[in-house]
């Protein structure tokens, strides 16, 4: 690890001053000048491997007194994101209105680190690519723009088979995000000018062209909350991964459903594990609204959700897996009882 400066933020305004200097806004993420310290179970990884080399640490665990609130409400829930993910997974009004939230964190990580591990944090853990995370490897296009993908020919079993391009196939690896894009979640963004948000949907960027810009926030911009319309008690996620704890996915499905009399009046279908942002399968979507739930429905809805994936030499076994997540998802989600 190389040396670095700690500063600790006593409030937003200078935790915003600090990561947004105008140095951090010239490097690239990898190379930025300042990064946050919240939980720090992503961050002190990449700068032990030397991914990640900022100058300065700010520590932003001040502000969670007033970034940590768990919010349910009538009209739909509010999460601050230095909320802890053993907290949120644990509170009794997620776990009824919104199990998709509580499963998608108690299927993360270990304990230990979920104790640690903020939301905020979580959402913008970086990709788990071997050579994304082996600075031994020259050709990694988010680490080093321009050199190439060394995944593309290498081994790639665990990289996506949907949103990936001729610059990168590295797969984002979280599950909470999987169940905020399925809720239509909007996150609260702190920034020089104040606060703004925007659909979660909008947060990451697909590699594209540009690998190595892998959200929408700008220098300085620091996730300030969640927020989440409405209640989801019938809500599943299902995490298929090689070993049963502490394991990142080789699937998974986030699924929420309003079911009113046996049909299905409106579904929201996210995957994980498979792609290179947290991905909505909104086509998959489109076939379940209005129907009746039974098998052959479930397994045209999971062709539709991987009708664009593209697989290569060691991981074209996610698409069948895949389809057989989703399908066993919504049968999970339909039959539970709420």
């Amino acid at each position: 690890m190389r040396p670095f400066l700690y500063q600790r933020a006593s409030d937003s305004n200078m935790a915003v001053q600090a990561l947004g200097a105008p140095a951090a806004a010239n490097n690239p993420l990898t190379k930025a000048t300042a990064q946050p310290l919240a939980g720090g179970t992503t961050l002190i990884d990449l700068m032990k491997l030397d991914v990640m080399r900022p100058a300065t640490i700010v520590d932003i665990n001040p502000l969670a007194r007033a970034w940590s609130a768990i919010e349910p409400g009538s009209d739909g829930l509010r999460l601050g994101a230095l909320a802890k993910m053993s907290d949120v997974a644990a509170h009794a009004e997620i776990q009824r209105s919104y199990p998709v939230i509580a499963d998608s964190l108690k299927l993360a990580a270990s304990a230990q680190l979920r104790n640690m591990a903020t939301l905020g944090g979580n959402v913008m853990q970086r990709t788990r690519c071997n050579y994304f995370r082996d600075v031994s490897y020259e050709n990694c296009n988010k680490r080093n723009p321009g050199s190439g993908c060394a995944a593309m020919d290498g081994v790639n079993r665990m990289h996506a088979v949907l949103g990936t391009s001729d610059q990168c196939i590295a797969t984002y690896p979280g599950d909470f995000a999987q169940a905020l894009i399925a809720l239509d979640a909007t996150v609260e963004i702190t920034g020089k000018a104040g606060t703004r948000t925007m659909p979660f949907a909008q947060l990451h960027k697909a590699p594209g062209d540009t690998p190595e810009i892998e959200t929408t926030l700008q220098p300085g911009e620091l996730i300030s909350a969640f927020s989440i319309s409405g209640r989801w008690p019938r809500s599943v996620y299902l995490k298929a991964r090689d070993r049963q704890s502490y394991e990142f996915a080789l699937s998974s499905a986030a699924i929420a459903l309003d079911v009113q009399d046996g049909t299905i009046r409106n579904a929201r279908v996210a995957l994980g594990g498979v792609a290179t942002v947290p991905w909505r399968a909104r086509e998959a979507e489109a076939l379940l609204k209005g129907q009746k739930f039974d098998e052959a429905l479930g397994q045209r809805v999971a062709e539709a959700a991987f009708a664009d994936a593209r697989g290569r030499r060691h991981n074209s076994f996610k698409i069948a897996l895949g389809k057989r997540v989703v399908a066993r998802a919504l049968q999970q989600a339909v039959t539970m009882e709420i």
